[in-house]
């Protein structure tokens, strides 16, 4: 299953598993999101770029510290641990390991449904 976003909103659209192959990155989300497979791919989408603080706030094996330094990074991981502050219960009731620092700026509700159709993707994944 995949999820595709369509204006603000997230469709949920039929894959096949083998059309996602492993990334040496260990995205997980990004990939049914948007079909693309690479951190740098996903950094040339715009996109997909909007969408990359749900895989750092829901996929505690993705390593993007080989792009820490772009700001659009740095950006998400910032909407991501925002994310996971105002969230971190209901979060940490499906995905017991993941854990991102405190970040008590305020969140754009208008993702609020973008985050629970991923949250329910991984739920169902895990």
């Amino acid at each position: 299953m995949s999820l595709i976003e369509s204006g603000s909103w997230l469709t949920l659209v039929s894959m096949q598993n083998h059309s996602i192959p492993t990334s040496s990155h260990a995205l997980k989300i990004l990939p049914a999101y948007t079909g693309l497979n690479s951190v740098e791919d996903i950094l040339k989408s715009p996109r997909a770029r909007r969408l990359l603080w749900l895989e750092i706030l829901f996929n505690d094996q993705f390593d993007f510290k080989s792009w820490q330094h772009d700001p659009e990074v740095q950006e998400a991981y910032r909407k991501a641990c925002r994310w996971f502050t105002t969230y971190r219960s209901v979060i940490q009731s499906v995905l017991p390991q993941v854990s991102l620092p405190s970040d008590s700026e305020k969140i754009d509700q208008r993702d609020y449904r973008t985050f629970a159709e991923a949250l329910q993707f991984v739920t169902h994944q895990s």
